[in-house]
């Protein structure tokens, strides 16, 4: 079989599961992973056959895909802020709308770290997942001084090989951030940062089977009658945890964006609500302050 025959059929098994555009996404993104070649270069060679290695492989990998299992997982890879990550089913599947939030601290915080005394800022991040928001920030701004959490140790295990990996200098503990007795082992951070599980179960039935029956539920869901259950946990949190002067920022459900403003702005602090590039209210600045004297 040639790399064109491999890819039209691949694309064509595709689109029973996936629209055109995603199927076309998709059978690029595993072509370029069997064969280490770029669509250009397999442009080129849409003639060359496909040696029985790579065929079989093919074969497997589109097997796993029509299943609806997502190709992050079939391939253990998934793309965030330009670096290749490892993801398994212990993990969410990065999203382009934490990239964003990725940018927003960046471009927040990168003026204000070389002012501190010391030089350096220190950073809390909440349900760490495969590590990609703490490692991506450690890369963008190496003064940071990062300490990373999850519930799950399958989800640490990923973040740390990633971490390794990427050659990122972040601290990563296992800790259940809901269980208040935990937080008298954290010091004070200038910084916190979280995309916790913020889905409520009742959306599940708006949820695509890629979603619901490959990603872990404990980094997606919380009650329904609790959920701003993570939010107002990190609210209490940072009254003894978070330095006078320092941010919180957040990843947030788009139609919860009013309640979470509202849990903060009660709590004493400025909030600062941003959108998406898809128009959503989807990240959220917290800011403290100094009481005048």
């Amino acid at each position: 079989m040639t790399i064109q025959s491999a890819q039209q059929e691949l694309q064509t098994q595709l689109k029973t599961v996936y629209d055109e555009r995603e199927a076309a996404n998709i059978m690029n993104w595993v072509m370029e992973y069997i064969t280490g070649k770029k669509k250009t270069e397999r442009l080129l060679d849409k003639q060359q056959l496909l040696p029985e290695e790579q065929l079989t492989r093919l074969h497997q990998i589109t097997k796993e895909l029509l299943t609806h299992r997502p190709v992050q997982y079939v391939l253990g890879e998934a793309w965030f802020g330009g670096m290749n990550f490892f993801v398994n089913e212990n993990v969410l599947i990065p999203r382009p709308e934490t990239e964003e939030l990725v940018e927003w601290i960046v471009g927040e915080v990168r003026s204000l770290v070389p002012s501190t005394r010391d030089g350096v800022w220190s950073l809390f991040d909440v349900g760490t997942g495969s590590g990609c928001i703490p490692i991506s920030l450690k890369k963008k701004l190496p003064q940071l001084a990062i300490t990373s959490v999850d519930v799950s140790k399958e989800a640490l295990q990923v973040a740390q090989q990633n971490a390794k990996t990427l050659e990122a200098d972040i601290k990563l503990l296992q800790l259940d951030f809901l269980n208040e007795a935990d937080w008298e082992q954290l010091p004070v951070f200038n910084l916190i940062v979280s995309n916790p599980p913020y889905i409520k179960r009742s959306e599940e039935k708006n949820m695509r089977r890629n979603v619901l029956d490959f990603e872990p539920a404990i980094a997606l869901f919380v009650p329904d009658e609790d959920a701003l259950l993570f939010y107002r946990k990190i609210a209490l949190f940072a009254e003894k945890h978070l330095a006078k002067q320092g941010m919180i920022f957040l990843e947030i459900n788009e139609a919860l964006g009013k309640d979470v403003v509202s849990l903060y702005k009660n709590a004493g602090y400025t909030v600062e609500l941003k959108k998406d590039l898809q128009g959503k209210d989807r990240m959220l600045r917290v800011t403290s302050f100094i009481p005048s004297d």
